[in-house]
């Protein structure tokens, strides 16, 4: 009897030492699933929400069971999705454009880090069936390019790894456009159907992301600077209320701008989100809190 090949995923995950925070995260995803194994999404379930993840830095999730636990545990919570749908603050492109279907290689955007980062491997199924979706759901006015060789970069196959280690379900990558807060809520309306269908619809970026600005107290004790905490109770409060208003005026609305987002990429995926749920004007619920180096981890979801 021949022994079936191990996927590329699976044969980089056995090269990661054993003594690694995600190797031990993929024995306990392992167990989990032996005991336990993941339902899948039925129409009776429902729609997915749609949810917005702070990804945190490069893949440094990766080795923080701070990030590796709840992210899991967040995703099990959720029936099993068809397929997944991101939007990441890391693929700034206009026009509207979708990764490759079945990509070779991942996008490892990210420098710096320990080798090992670069070997990992996320090599999901085909998403074609969602790339046409995706494409038809756009009016005729949004023409959306297809890629034929692009990967998801790290704003997506990070945070799915950690909650969907066994690479299973189609993932297609969305590009952000453009950094309107309307023009992505409409984004993602044109999107919502989807989740009626099994899909979950993610906007993926950080609640602040202050780059410039960390210092050595927030690299090494992880201490909250004033502009990252006054920023992410804002967010609470309005995403709280549902003042989808409020937040589109985040540029000058929000205390702590902006050293909280020198640049914008990192919360314009939210309008995304918002715009994918339901009732964009309902109040979430936040799913993952706290900080990372001093940069606010809030990541939530939207019914």
């Amino acid at each position: 009897m021949t022994t079936p090949a191990q996927s590329p995923t699976a044969a980089a995950d056995a090269r990661i030492p054993a003594a690694h925070p995600f190797a031990a995260h993929l024995r306990r995803a392992a167990a989990l699933e032996a005991a336990d194994p993941h339902r899948a999404w039925t129409p009776q379930d429902g729609p997915l929400p749609s949810l917005y993840l702070s990804h945190g830095g490069g893949p440094l999730p990766f080795q923080a069971p701070e990030w590796l636990t709840p992210l899991h545990d967040w995703a099990r919570s959720l029936p099993k999705p068809k397929a997944i749908l991101v939007v990441s603050a890391h693929w700034e492109s206009a026009p509207l454009s979708v990764s490759a279907d079945r990509p070779d290689e991942l996008v490892y955007d990210f420098g710096g880090f320990d080798a090992l980062y670069y070997t990992f491997r996320y090599d999901t199924p085909d998403a074609g069936e969602l790339s046409r979706q995706v494409t038809g759901l756009m009016p005729d006015s949004e023409h959306v390019h297809r890629h034929a060789r692009r990967g998801l970069d790290h704003g997506a196959w990070v945070p799915l790894k950690i909650m969907y280690p066994a690479a299973d379900i189609p993932v297609l990558q969305l590009s952000l456009p453009t950094e309107d807060p309307d023009r992505l809520l409409a984004i993602g309306e044109r999107l919502r159907p989807l989740r009626d269908q099994g899909v979950l619809v993610i906007g993926s970026g950080h609640m602040t992301h202050g780059l410039p600005f960390l210092t050595r107290e927030m690299f090494q004790g992880n201490m909250v600077p004033g502009w990252s905490s006054d920023f992410d109770a804002w967010a609470a409060d309005a995403l709280a209320r549902g003042d989808v208003a409020e937040l589109a005026r985040f540029r000058t609305a929000a205390p702590g701008m902006p050293y909280a987002h020198p640049t914008v990429e990192h919360f314009t995926p939210l309008f995304v989100t918002l715009g994918a749920a339901t009732d964009p004007t309902a109040p979430v619920v936040t799913r993952l809190d706290g900080y990372g180096v001093g940069l606010s981890r809030r990541s939530f979801e939207a019914a």
